[in-house]
């Protein structure tokens, strides 16, 4: 599996390429699609371009991507949107209302309320990506997880943006995240680690994801012109490692 992740807690400054409007990211996500992934992960957005988790919000999203493609798609909940746990609980929890909800959410085990977040998405009946970062203290909390045998999968996030040491931060961290309640684990890196552990992925035959969330350079340090173009790139280097 191949997941794009279309842009990440980016803004406007970070290039024209960057999807930030609902009919932006499902543009955005056909193209990637088309190019090749099998699942979607995407930040809603005000119209200032903040991340959120807003029922309306994240409504207007879905609907757009929903249009356009027929993969799942997945959200955030990342603490940076909802700074305050007890906020972003509710938040969470408010997306009962929606008409659409989406097909997974990711929780980032080393954030306070994780644990509350994670059994509000599973009682709602949304996937769970438990995000476990290196450098912090993810993959502890979620060796001793209750859920941990019902997410959906694993996100093993390498923090790490040193190409020269991005591989041996994802071995250490997929050794700290160990059997991971036997649920799938999906490896991937970010800025100048994207490529080199999107290769490690591949010749370890796990999931893995690449977009412009992580990175927005091509591997031959070329500015990615869309999403869609890092996914085909994302697969051949990922086909040849595997070989």
């Amino acid at each position: 599996m191949v997941q794009v992740c279309l842009n990440g807690a980016r803004g406007a400054t970070d290039g024209a390429a960057v999807p930030l409007t609902p009919e932006a990211m499902a543009a955005s996500a056909a193209e990637a699609v088309a190019a090749g992934a099998t699942d979607i992960h995407v930040h809603p957005k005000t119209p200032c371009g903040r991340d959120s988790l807003s029922p309306r919000v994240l409504a207007v999203t879905l609907e757009a991507i929903r249009a356009r493609v027929r993969v799942p798609v997945g959200v955030t909940t990342g603490a940076w949107a909802e700074p305050d746990p007890a906020g972003r609980l509710e938040r969470v929890r408010s997306w009962a209302t929606l008409p659409v909800l989406p097909d997974h959410a990711s929780v980032n085990w080393h954030e306070e309320g994780a644990e509350e977040v994670a059994a509000v998405l599973l009682e709602l009946g949304v996937g769970v990506e438990a995000g476990i970062w290196s450098g912090t203290d993810g993959a502890e909390r979620f060796a001793v997880s209750p859920s941990g045998p019902r997410v959906l999968r694993v996100l093993a996030e390498v923090t790490d943006p040193d190409p020269s040491t991005a591989v041996a931060s994802a071995r250490a961290l997929l050794s700290d995240i160990g059997a991971a309640h036997g649920r799938p684990v999906l490896l991937h890196g970010e800025d100048g680690g994207a490529w080199p552990v999107l290769r490690l992925a591949g010749r370890l035959g796990v999931a893995t994801r690449v977009g412009l969330e992580d990175v927005l350079v091509l591997p031959d340090g070329r500015r990615a012109g869309s999403n869609a173009e890092l996914v085909s790139a994302g697969l051949a280097e990922y086909a040849h490692a595997a070989l």
